[in-house]
């Protein structure tokens, strides 16, 4: 999927918000250009869409090449566990982070229970989807 798809399925949602982050928006610029799904009412974004790394911070997936994008899901310690074989605490050493289309633990945020996927396919609409009702389900 592309990363104008992504924000469109996103923005089908329903009670989501979803924001590009830009100048006007308020948001710091090492943010502008990215999206953040948000659940009407909750703080934190259950899926946000990064296209570039932030600093030395959030670097292991080397976003700054051409056309490469990174989306991020909050799914719960669960099914993170289900979708990788261990708990968000445990993540092995030795990741590849740059892989493309492939559930990854987030290289900053798995401990939070968020997985990343660079460049997803098809299986991004399960991921949002899933992050959306489980948000839902949190209110």
């Amino acid at each position: 999927m592309t990363e104008a798809e992504l924000i469109e399925l996103l923005t089908e949602l329903p009670d989501t918000d979803v924001l590009t982050a830009d100048e006007a928006s308020g948001a710091p610029e090492i943010a502008w250009g990215d999206t953040f799904a948000t659940y009407t009412g909750a703080k934190q974004p259950f899926a946000t869409i990064v296209t570039k790394d932030y600093g030395d911070f959030d670097a292991a997936s080397k976003l700054n090449r051409p056309g490469v994008f990174r989306l991020n899901v909050a799914v719960g310690r669960e099914r993170f566990t289900e979708l990788l074989g261990y708990a968000p605490g445990a993540v092995p050493p030795g990741i590849d982070y740059t892989a493309f289309d492939v559930v990854l633990p987030h290289p900053v945020y798995a401990p939070q229970a968020f997985v990343c996927v660079l460049n997803p396919g098809e299986q991004a609409r399960q991921l949002i989807e899933f992050a959306h009702a489980r948000a839902a389900a949190r209110g």
